[in-house]
Formats: structure tokens, C-alpha cells, sequence
């Protein structure tokens, strides 16, 4: 190896990369619990953990400024130091099995906490007494529906997410005749009715000709939510069928004919259909005597899967999730005078590692503590046997 070679292999097996790495981690931790009274918790941990830097504002300007490394750079850094440092330091033998075996579980801890980052993805489930569900919504991220309702017995919805409505410009919705014109989108803004001072209204049908919207910044807030709004022009063949305002905060769907259909629009939180359904039959509030303090809130649910054959009755109550066909249903929060139940929904392929991880390096640690036992045991009884001669 060369200098500089060396120098940097030298570096990246470093003892104290990993203590810097470890030392930044807290850092970060801190801030992001501090940040979360103003951002929330997905805002905090977006800011700080899954990001590759942590950025800033330059007061007076557009600027802004790295100020620290995010956690996923420093997440980075420590698993490359950790393999590295493994493969460098850590003789192959049996007397090392139990620190190749923790040092296995810190490198899948870390490598599990990127897994959960890509992939893990959160919704939620909203679900009243009685009521019976087939989609989860993520509260988000927004959808433009467009609802075929011509024939009576079902709707063909199709999506546009409200990232190709970000983009303004010519959308075609799939398997339809329709083409739609973005003429404006704003994921988060203020709505009100429309006074006679105002400017005239850029939508020209439904209740948007009678309402109009001031942009505002997007809300990071986990009990706030965006009243996103976007301005559309449905065409077929060539021709308008006027403009449309739609938004989350308007509550109902709009509706047009068009080349003897009928369709519907509808700015909403997006939606994944579930191949089975969730039915509530009863949701429980408990509270500690004489407080309004919660106890406990539980769900019972039924689960009717067609495809399986299934259905069956399941208790979801707090830190008993019920997990199912690759999703985990979290009891989180109600409404309604206690007979709206919401389910927080996750879906995340990695959330085995941080347990295997966990026991991983327990299991190293005893093995490594077995054998250096071992070990001292045979020196003393040695060194004992040596005396006594």
C-alpha cells in the first residue's frame, strides 16, 4: 500500500471513527427529540436521522447551509467502519467467535435501520363501529381520483399522485378517454369563500368557482395536516369540460359527464386497496378512575381475506399489534365519541433485524465473556498446579 492508501485504510478501521460516530449519533438524537416540539416526529426524524446532511437557513437570504452530517451519513460511515474494522482487526479463530458474532449484529443493526428507511412505509387505517374497510390511506401523501361511476354496480377509480400534479401540464388517465390540464397545484394553502373583491376564480365549474386559496408553506406537524389544492381541466377529444378546484379540504367529490360517462373527482390522502377487509365490531376506551386519563384503547376487529378462505376475529389493543400479510396494525388514536378507531398501519420488510441484531450481539458478548472465563479459569489452576509442584 501506499501512503495515502494506508492512511485511509488506517482511518476507516479507526477506533476513534467509530467513537466519533458513536458521539454524533447522540448528538443527533438529542436535537431530533428537541426539534420535535416544533416539526413533529416524521418531520424531526426526516430532518436529522434520514437525511445525509442537516441543513440550515442563512438569515436575510435563499441560502442554506450544511451544519452537520445527517444520520444516514454517519449511519454510512460507522457500517463501513464496523466491516472494515472486522475484517482488519478481528483475527479468524474460535477464541474471537463471540466478538465476530457481535460485531455481526451492530453491522445489521445499522444495515437494518437503512432497510427501514427506504422501504417502510406508513398509512393509516380509520375505521367506525360496524364499518367494513379495504384500503389504508397515507396521511402524507395525495392522490387525484378520477371515479368512473357510470355503472351502478362498482367504480373504476385510477390515481394520479400528487407528484405528476406537481409537475402542471398534460396528464392522460390510463384505459380512459380523459386528458387532464394542471393548471396549478399548491401541496398545502388556506381556502375561503370567494369575496367580491377578489380576482376572478380560475376554476370555472362545481364549488371552486365560488372559492379561492392563498398558498401557504407545507405543515410538518404530525397532528397537522396539508389542505392541498390543485386546479384541473378535464378534456375529451379535444375538448374542455371546464375547470375544476379540487382539494382534501373541500370533504366531497365533484362530478362531469363526458363522452356518455359519468366521472368524479377527488383530491384525497392516497389509498392502497388490500385484498382483504377489516370489519369493526367494537372499540373499547378505558380511562383510570376518576380521571380522563387513558388506560387503555382497544380494537376488535374481523379480518375476511377471500383468497385465504379466512375470517377470523382479532383484538388490537396498545403495544398488542396485529400483524398480517406484511403489515403491522397499531392501535393510535380514535374519534367520534369513542366508535371511530384508528389504526396506524407500518409495512416494513427489515423490522426483524433490529431483534436479531439485539440478540446477536447478547449472544457474542456471552460466548466472548464464556471463553475469557474459560480462559482465566486455566490460568489459575495453572498457575495453583505450578505452586503446589
Amino acid at each position: 500500500m501506499n501512503k495515502t492508501t494506508s492512511a485511509l485504510w488506517g482511518a476507516l478501521t479507526s477506533l476513534k471513527l467509530t467513537i466519533t460516530c458513536l458521539a454524533a449519533l447522540m448528538v443527533l438524537v438529542v436535537a431530533c427529540t428537541l426539534a420535535q416540539v416544533k416539526l413533529g416526529t416524521w418531520g424531526a426524524v426526516e430532518i436529522y436521522m434520514r437525511s445525509w446532511l442537516v441543513w440550515t437557513d442563512l438569515p436575510g437570504t435563499r441560502l442554506r447551509l450544511p451544519v452537520f452530517p445527517g444520520g444516514a451519513l454517519v449511519g454510512l460511515v460507522l457500517l463501513v467502519n464496523l466491516i472494515v474494522a472486522q475484517g482488519r482487526r478481528l483475527e479468524l479463530s474460535w477464541r474471537k467467535s463471540g466478538l465476530w458474532i457481535s460485531h455481526a449484529g451492530l453491522v445489521l443493526l445499522v444495515a437494518g435501520e437503512f432497510i427501514s428507511g427506504m422501504y417502510q412505509q406508513e398509512s393509516q387505517l380509520a375505521v367506525e363501529e360496524g364499518q367494513t374497510v379495504n384500503f389504508v390511506e397515507a396521511p402524507r401523501d395525495m392522490e387525484l381520483a378520477v371515479i368512473d361511476t357510470t355503472d351502478p354496480a362498482y367504480d373504476d377509480v385510477y390515481s394520479i399522485p400528487a407528484t405528476a400534479l406537481a409537475r402542471h401540464g398534460r396528464i392522460a388517465v390510463p384505459e380512459t378517454p380523459l386528458e387532464l390540464n394542471v393548471k396549478a397545484f399548491h401541496r398545502n394553502a388556506r381556502l375561503a369563500n370567494r369575496a367580491p373583491q377578489d380576482p376572478p376564480a380560475l376554476a370555472t365549474q362545481g364549488v371552486g368557482a365560488n372559492v379561492t386559496f392563498q398558498p401557504l408553506p407545507p405543515v410538518s406537524r404530525d397532528e397537522e395536516v396539508n389542505q392541498t389544492v390543485a386546479v384541473v381541466e378535464p378534456v375529451v377529444a379535444g375538448r374542455s369540460q371546464g375547470t375544476w378546484l379540487v382539494s382534501n379540504a373541500l370533504g366531497a367529490p365533484q362530478g362531469f359527464e363526458a363522452g356518455g360517462r359519468r366521472y368524479q373527482l377527488e383530491l384525497r390522502h392516497r389509498r392502497e386497496y388490500l385484498p382483504y377487509a377489516v370489519t369493526l365490531k367494537d372499540f373499547s376506551h378505558d380511562v383510570y378512575a376518576g380521571t380522563t386519563i387513558p388506560k387503555n384503547f382497544s380494537s376488535l376487529v374481523r379480518i375476511t381475506n377471500p383468497s385465504r378462505g379466512e375470517a377470523r376475529d382479532v383484538l388490537i389493543y396498545m403495544n398488542q399489534p396485529l400483524r398480517y400479510a406484511g403489515k403491522a396494525f397499531y392501535q393510535s388514536s380514535f374519534g367520534k365519541n369513542d366508535t371511530l378507531s384508528i389504526l396506524q398501519v407500518v409495512e416494513n420488510p427489515g423490522w426483524l433485524l433490529p431483534y436479531v441484531s439485539c440478540v446477536l450481539v447478547m449472544l457474542g458478548l456471552g460466548i466472548h465473556f464464556g471463553i475469557t472465563l474459560r480462559r482465566s479459569m486455566r490460568r489459575r489452576a495453572a498457575t495453583a498446579a505450578t505452586a503446589e509442584a
